[in-house]
């Protein structure tokens, strides 16, 4: 019985600090805007796999009248075409309001580039990685392997083509012409974008966008950047054409759940992975804006 009202005591004391380091968190990461004008900075980073919380992001600075320009931190290879589209969307929109100013970080390839080049202008470090203009879709074939383990697959369909990357079946023309097509209207959406952010003639752009990447200093020369500098260069830039030397700098951070405040956005992602393995669940295959 002592037993028993010990591991309910513990029981009781973890739960309380565990409640105390919540609301410790949400204390020091409420974000109060800062007093008078401002320079709104929101930061995209890895792969871009949903958009709701950049452009919730953007929404709100762009609501915001004391907010008189926008840095958008962009430090990704890419990402999901939707969730990049939406992105890119948004920031045009913006642009139409007041200055968006994109900093490039380590790499800023292929979705990253999209998402970029609706903006007013776009700053990069010399070293910067961007290009990679292109839109790839993978799949595992696995169809040989699960022949030699004696594993049979039965699949049951509406259409001819509902399992177009069935990894247990070989690979038809048909099929493979059916993504081809998806895949080349996916890239003329891609090349459209990037010539009119850039107000560069479609067949210009064409011929670089191969899926080659650049650095920042040769993405200059060929018109997908404006300027070479650091983060701080892309807040100076904002300043100027906001026309706002005194604006203060102000990072959004969007909400985290309570999950990912105590384990973090790589602990939460990885445990959510493991949940779908362990319920038999496989991840859908995305049509990609990547670098590969």
């Amino acid at each position: 019985m002592r037993r028993l009202k010990n591991f309910f005591a513990v029981i009781g004391v973890l739960s309380t600090v565990v409640i105390a380091i919540i609301i410790t968190i949400n204390i020091l990461s409420s974000e109060t805007p800062l007093p008078g004008k401002r320079i709104g900075v929101i930061k995209v980073k890895g792969i871009i796999k949903d958009s709701e919380k950049y452009v919730k992001a953007l929404s709100r600075l762009e609501d915001d009248e004391n907010v008189k320009a926008i840095v958008l931190r962009v430090d990704s290879p890419g990402g999901v075409v939707g969730a990049c589209q939406e992105i890119h969307d948004k920031v045009a929109e913006i642009a139409k309001k007041k200055p968006v100013v994109v900093s490039m970080g380590s790499v800023a390839a292929s979705g990253g580039l999209y998402i970029s080049v609706g903006a007013t202008k776009i700053v990069a470090n010399p070293g910067t990685i961007t290009g990679s203009i292109g839109v790839i879709i993978q799949s595992f074939n696995v169809r040989k392997l699960a022949e030699k383990l004696g594993v049979e697959v039965i699949t049951v369909k509406s259409g001819k083509y509902k399992d177009l990357l069935n990894p247990f079946k070989k690979p038809d023309p048909d099929s493979l012409n059916i993504l081809q097509s998806l895949i080349n209207d996916s890239y003329e959406q891609f090349l459209k974008a990037v010539a009119e952010g850039r107000n560069l003639p479609v067949e210009q752009v064409r011929k670089f966008a191969d899926g080659r990447v650049f650095t920042g200093r040769y993405a200059k020369e060929i018109g997908l950047v404006d300027y070479l500098g650091n983060f701080d260069k892309a807040v100076e830039i904002a300043k100027k054409l906001s026309k706002c030397p005194e604006c203060r700098v102000w990072e959004v951070k969007s909400k985290a759940g309570i999950l990912q405040k105590i384990i973090g956005e790589e602990g939460e992602t990885l445990l959510k992975n493991l949940l779908r393995l362990s319920e038999g669940r496989v991840e859908e295959t995305y049509l990609m804006y990547i670098l590969n």
